[in-house]
């Protein structure tokens, strides 16, 4: 990718609305947009400038605009940057980027304003993948973390993990490299002692990601049961609004219902499906086979029961032997019915149980609560920052322990220091692939491909 030359971009999204705004990044930015506005003033780095777009042909007005200078290397590439403020006309910005690119701009590619902070130095790669999760944050919780993240927060905490592993190799470097100058090689205890010490920071890192992942990507629960238990009506409390048809009529559920709600800033998808029982007709056993295929791909099941579930334990004990072995909530519904039933019920079957009544939302936020839990657990907990929410980054912390691991046994069976290094090195490289330091531009390519264009 070319760094020498100008880029421009429109980075508003696509469609009509009440500003747009064009960016140039460049050392011929400032030439480039000048001659296309007529301004109250000069442009000056950091203030903004009222004027107006005019067509460069004939001079007259096209559009009201504010055009704002940023200088190098104050701006967000570290470049000479302009942005132009124009009213949110497709033609309008079209006309812009025209002009900008007969004038010798390049059309940016996707995340190449961001990408040229990264190789300018300016932000590092985690704080430049901050950048595409706030853009694509669905939650003001999400929108924080990542705010955390494009401060640096995952880069703070790796930077002294990585500090003492570089301390490490450096002593035994020194033992190598000087030993006719008796500098004295450190005994297999504290080379073992510091390899633990990095160690255990990075293992509490890489654990975060249990709970960075929630928060990154959200989690999908399924609500299965029998027709008529209150499925429904407990999907439309949990959304908070009337989104599935409620009847008494048995069977009314025939396809899934979907809806992705907020649970404490996580995006949580939940599913409707249909009453699991015998089918009467092929559209309900359609819809039946519908549910499990939910149920499979949920990260939790809320298995709702009723009053009635006595007489139905055949299908009861299908739904628990199914569920098996997974994240499950038994919810034990209609409790405004039979309190006594509820009490006894949670009680028994080892799973998780809340008692609840969907018609006058009696145990509902007990159950969010309960859902909370299962879902992130003790790691919920953990919300200091710089926790993990990206697999790559998770995939390289685990690389780096993969090599700490090699070099502990490398110790324990007495292998020479010089490849005791090989596997130390092997275990700084991730770490400096996590923040951009050593990473391939394959990965850089793939990374900044998934922004949006004129970030």
């Amino acid at each position: 990718m070319q760094l020498d030359d100008t880029i421009v971009a429109v980075s508003t999204p696509p469609g009509r609305g009440g500003i747009g705004v064009v960016r140039l990044s460049g050392a011929e930015a400032r030439r480039i947009a000048e001659p296309l506005l007529r301004l109250n003033r000069a442009l000056e780095p950091g203030r903004a400038a009222y004027g107006e777009l005019i067509d460069v042909q004939t001079g007259e007005r096209i559009d009201e605009i504010v055009a704002t200078f940023f200088a190098s290397p104050h701006s967000y590439t570290t470049e000479d940057v302009v942005e132009i403020s124009a009213h949110g006309s497709p033609v309008v910005l079209e006309y812009i980027l025209e002009m900008a690119l007969a004038r010798g701009a390049r059309l940016a590619e996707p995340g190449e304003f961001t990408m040229r902070g990264f190789l300018h130095g300016r932000i590092d790669l985690t704080q430049a993948e901050a950048v595409r999760d706030l853009i694509e944050c669905q939650t003001l919780f999400q929108a924080k973390v990542a705010a955390q993240q494009l401060e640096g927060g995952l880069s703070r905490r790796i930077k002294p993990i990585k500090k003492q592993l570089v301390d490490l190799v450096a002593l035994l470097e020194a033992g190598i490299d000087f030993a006719e100058d008796d500098v004295s090689v450190l005994p297999d205890e504290r080379i073992l002692a510091a390899i633990h010490e990095v160690r255990r920071p990075l293992s509490t890192l890489a654990e975060s990601f249990a709970y960075g992942r929630v928060v990154h990507d959200g989690f999908t629960l399924a609500i299965v049961g029998r027709p008529n238990v209150g499925k429904s009506s407990l999907f439309n409390r949990l959304v908070q609004r009337e989104r599935a048809i409620v009847t008494a009529v048995p069977g009314t559920t025939r396809d899934l219902v979907t809806e992705t709600v907020s649970l404490a800033g996580i995006p949580l998808r939940l599913v409707d499906t249909a009453g699991i029982r015998s089918a009467a007709d092929e559209v309900e056993e359609i819809g039946i086979r519908k549910s499990y295929e939910a149920l499979a791909e949920a990260d939790l099941v809320l298995i709702v029961t009723d009053p009635d579930s006595e007489q139905h334990v055949l299908e009861e004990r299908r739904l628990l032997e199914a569920t098996a072995g997974r994240k499950r909530i038994l919810v034990h519904n209609k409790c405004d019915l039979a309190r006594s039933w509820c009490a006894d019920s949670l009680n028994g079957n080892g799973v998780p149980s809340v008692a609840t009544s969907a018609l006058s939302g009696e145990g509902i936020e007990k159950l969010r609560e309960k859902v909370l839990g299962e879902v992130i657990g003790a790691a919920g907990e953990q919300q200091e920052r710089g926790f993990l929410t990206n697999l790559r980054h998770r995939k390289l912390i685990e690389e780096s322990l993969a090599g700490l691991d090699a070099a502990e046994t490398a110790v324990r069976n007495r292998i020479p220091h010089e490849m005791l290094l090989m596997d130390l090195y092997s275990s700084l490289k991730p770490l400096d692939a996590v923040t951009g330091e050593t990473t391939t531009d394959d990965i850089l390519n793939l990374i900044f491909s998934t922004f949006c264009i004129g970030k």
